[in-house]
């Protein structure tokens, strides 16, 4: 008995593997596939997927939605790199590139570059500008209308804010004001570095300068460094300003040297003496890369008062942003610069008394 059952399920095992074997022979796809052993076996001809060939776009076919070239602007002021940061009374002595390329591209723009700038067109009516920006500010906002928009965007968590550096009022930036304006009704500017120094110049390159409008909007609120952007009640993004994008950032002209050998009106000793003396006296201030520099002039005014010359500690700013902010503090202070040495500035009154400085101080804080 006990025979005859062993010999039955030996019997059944037996049937079992050989069908199972042939099962394996007969199919395909497993016996392709080396599933005993995958990290050794051989990719099957079928696994390996043809390459997807892309179609290259004929190179004389050109896109619906792009513009055609070249760009055409009726904005009434010349195109500058940077608006705030330029002095326009100052002529440029050299270029480091040739005024030939032009940072908005070859072709692109049908105004003729000139190494700063690139010129506007003479045929513009400003008064038919204005009436037109007045339609589209409309009437001016209430005070609860103004505390509604600054209770909204001043705060630092806003998302339509727009960083504004070193370079002060940029050409691009404009182009970013717009873009914001088509889904909000004001953007926050955050300014920091040496536009800082002068809030209102920048205030004044936001809204209208001698050449025109620049973003075509009015500041609502400005803090320290901080400026709400009102687009206007009649804004409609689909009847934005062309404003063509700059490429790349234009190498700045040379332009006359800032600081002489020989201050004008003193003996080379008597300006060694003074330089001297400024890099042995305290710092009045130390100050920050890329801070907040609104209350600088008023600190160097006051000090002039008692004292002849000034430092100011840059350490860390960096060279060319301390000659930005000397270059600033002698139009707005004003004084000479002596020295930029070692990130130190090296301020001058003047020849001018503590009496003529007070009330020089007292007249500018009046306007």
């Amino acid at each position: 008995m006990l025979k005859l059952s062993y010999s039955k399920c030996s019997n059944a095992k037996a049937l079992s593997l050989r069908s199972c074997r042939q099962h394996l022979h007969s199919t395909p796809s497993l016996q392709s596939r080396d599933w005993d052993d995958p990290p050794f076996s051989p990719l099957h001809k079928t696994l390996i997927s043809n390459p997807i060939q892309k179609t290259k776009p004929h190179p004389n076919k050109k896109l619906s939605n792009a513009p055609p070239l070249p760009l055409s602007s009726d904005l009434p002021f010349h195109f500058r790199y940077s608006y705030s940061e330029s002095n326009y009374s100052v002529d440029p002595i050299g270029y480091r590139e040739t005024p030939k390329f032009s940072p908005f591209g070859p072709g692109r723009l049908d105004r003729k570059w000139t190494g700063t700038y690139a010129v506007a067109s003479q045929q513009i009516d400003r008064t038919r500008v204005e009436e037109e920006r007045a339609a589209v500010l409309g009437d001016p906002l209430s005070q609860d209308e103004v505390a509604d928009l600054v209770e909204r965007y001043r705060h630092n968590d806003c998302a339509r804010q727009i960083n504004l550096g070193k370079e002060g009022v940029t050409h691009n930036m404009l182009d970013d004001i717009q873009n914001h304006w088509k889904r909000a009704e004001a953007v926050r500017i955050k300014c920091l570095g040496a536009p800082t120094l002068d809030m209102d110049n920048v205030c004044f390159h936001l809204e209208v300068c001698d050449f025109g409008e620049k973003s075509g909007g009015k500041v609502i609120y400005k803090h320290i460094n901080i400026i709400l952007l009102y687009r206007g009640r009649h804004y409609d993004p689909k009847s934005r300003p062309v404003i063509p994008l700059m490429l790349w950032k234009p190498y700045a002209p040379i332009y006359p040297k800032l600081v002489n050998n020989v201050v004008e009106g003193l003996t080379f000793e008597e300006t060694k003496d003074l330089r001297n003396r400024g890099m042995n006296s305290i710092p009045l201030m130390r100050l920050t890369r890329n801070g907040v520099y609104v209350n600088v002039v008023n600190r160097v005014r006051e000090e002039f008062q008692s004292e002849e010359v000034v430092r100011l500690d840059c350490t860390h700013v960096g060279t060319n942003d301390c000659k930005r902010i000397g270059v600033k503090l002698r139009d707005l202070v004003p004084c000479i610069p002596l020295l930029f040495k070692s990130e130190q500035i090296i301020l001058w009154r003047g020849n001018k008394s503590s009496e003529q400085v007070a009330a020089t101080n007292l007249g500018g804080s009046q306007q």
